[in-house]
């Protein structure tokens, strides 16, 4: 189905914004960095940093200022504080570092009883969840690899099918939603987890997706306009999968947007991940990997071609 219709060859120049939409993508990208330096690094979760997660039920709502205050008043300002499940269930999800001063095991639940209990009598503590500071590293690993690994065989299956050229053009683009949606998580303060791990991945999946799209019909075009110009090619192709980009976009969009909005905390951050992802993966099928594309190929033209020409 569609809902934008052209004449046949009509095309709208997307290439000619390429300079606008790199200072779009460069100005996210450094913003990004620079948040990222400024904070000393991402806010890994416990995931990556070790520390431990309890799971408490409470009578009533807990309220999470409240909360906080009185761990501040013990000296624990760095606890992570966020409500659990259905709001129904009146839990929350309890983070504390490491070093905490609550101990581990049976320590920890009698000390967290003293602070909670003369406001919340009826409480239970219903997980204690313990990951070390090597595990975390070691996920920390993983995940690099994961992403790597999702990225080398982006590379290969796309030189495979196409050329390499359009390999490493996806790759760029993916890279650059990558970046940006970590960028994100820094800028807004939010914390990196395994959960936005998975995330970054499915963002990958999806992003190559809208790309390959865009790509097999820049090569059907290519064999049908054989004496057109590279880039009107590729403007011609954009615009004929436009309303496809748009409408997968959109149905995906409003998805995203209900979980981030009614999804609870536990899946707020992967919402995020996603909500970004994907509005950044559409832009970048059209305007980062279609514009590097025509770079690399006037910078090593296919055998047997002459030189493209702006």
């Amino acid at each position: 189905m569609q809902f934008l219709t052209f004449k046949d060859g009509q095309f709208i120049d997307f290439l000619g914004y390429k300079r606008l939409a790199a200072i779009f993508s460069g100005i996210f990208v450094i913003a990004g960095i620079v948040s990222i330096a400024a904070h000393g690094g991402l806010k890994y979760g416990i995931d990556f940093r070790g520390g431990t997660n309890v799971q408490i039920q409470f009578a009533t709502p807990p309220n999470l200022d409240q909360l906080r205050s009185f761990f501040a008043e013990k000296g624990m300002k760095n606890v992570v504080l966020q409500t659990f499940g259905d709001a129904a269930d009146q839990e929350i999800l309890l983070g504390l570092p490491l070093n905490s001063p609550l101990g581990t095991g049976e320590n920890l639940t009698t000390e967290l009883r003293k602070i909670l209990e003369l406001q919340h009598p009826k409480l239970e503590i219903r997980r204690i969840e313990t990951i070390g500071p090597k595990v975390g590293d070691e996920l920390k690993v993983s995940a690099v690899q994961a992403i790597l690994i999702a990225l080398g065989l982006v590379l290969l299956y796309i030189t495979v099918r196409f050329q390499w050229r359009q390999g490493v053009s996806a790759i760029v683009a993916l890279v650059h939603d990558v970046m940006i949606v970590i960028g994100m998580f820094s800028i807004f303060d939010k914390e990196f987890s395994l959960t936005v791990v998975a995330a970054l991945l499915t963002v990958v999946g999806y992003s190559l997706n809208d790309t390959i799209v865009v790509f097999d019909r820049i090569r059907e075009n290519q064999g049908k306009y054989r004496k057109k110009p590279f880039e009107e090619t590729i403007n011609l192709s954009i615009t004929e999968t436009l309303s496809r980009t748009l409408i997968t976009s959109g149905t995906t969009l409003l998805v995203v947007l209900a979980l981030f909005l009614l999804g609870g905390e536990i899946i707020h951050d992967f919402a995020f991940a996603l909500l970004v992802g994907v509005l950044i993966g559409t832009f970048s099928s059209i305007y980062v990997a279609s514009p590097v594309a025509v770079f690399l190929t006037k910078f090593a033209p296919p055998a047997g071609t002459a030189p493209a020409t702006s």
